[in-house]
């Protein structure tokens, strides 16, 4: 027996050439896709070789960074900045904020001033009482031979008086703070905060 086929062929034909359509969009879609990407890679190619930099793009360039200050080397053959070279010894415990503002800020000053020098943060690493003379005897050991006068400084101190002088203290022991100007001790016998003295009279 025979039975007749409600099937039609043209709906067959129909869905071909649909699914040809779609297969001819997919290829379409790859090869715009491609055709971007290599525009991008010489896009990049040529904006990387400074081809495609711009009176724009050189205006906005940033500014050129000022000269670093001249290291301690560099002024060892300066004869400006004088014989003699401090080691700034700096008794210290848990007080690293502090500390982050010293460093930069004395090495700033006393370059500004001419003087040699090199900074000794002598740390105390227990929880026992805070012995600031014998880290300053540990900062004396270690500031070398190549260092003449010290100074025993408090990192909470900051010398914001340009006429403080930090030079070499040639006619003996001087307080740069001193009871009459530290914000806080102005007791006669305080000899602590800032004591600039010579490796000859630590060692009297």
């Amino acid at each position: 027996m025979m039975y007749s086929s409600k099937r039609k062929p043209v709906l067959y034909f129909k869905e071909e050439r649909r699914f040809l359509s779609g297969k001819c969009t997919v290829y379409k879609l790859f090869g715009l896709c491609m055709v971007l990407l290599l525009v991008s890679l010489l896009w990049l190619q040529l904006s990387c070789s400074g081809e495609m930099s711009s009176p724009l793009h050189e205006e906005r360039r940033p500014p050129p960074q000022p000269p670093c200050p001249p290291t301690n080397r560099q002024a060892e053959d300066d004869p400006s900045w004088g014989p003699h070279k401090l080691a700034l010894i700096v008794p210290f415990r848990e007080r690293f904020d502090e500390l982050l503002v010293f460093v930069p800020f004395m090495h700033d000053f006393l370059n500004k001033k001419k003087i040699r020098h090199k900074i000794l943060v002598i740390n105390q690493v227990d929880h026992y009482r805070f012995n600031r003379a014998s880290l300053i005897n540990v900062g004396f050991l270690e500031s070398g031979n190549d260092t003449d006068y010290l100074a025993m400084h408090d990192v909470d101190l900051l010398p914001l008086n340009e006429a403080l002088d930090y030079g070499f203290p040639s006619e003996g022991p001087f307080h740069v703070a001193s009871p009459e100007l530290h914000p806080l001790y102005h007791y006669k016998t305080y000899v602590g905060g800032i004591l600039m003295l010579t490796k000859k009279h630590y060692h009297m």
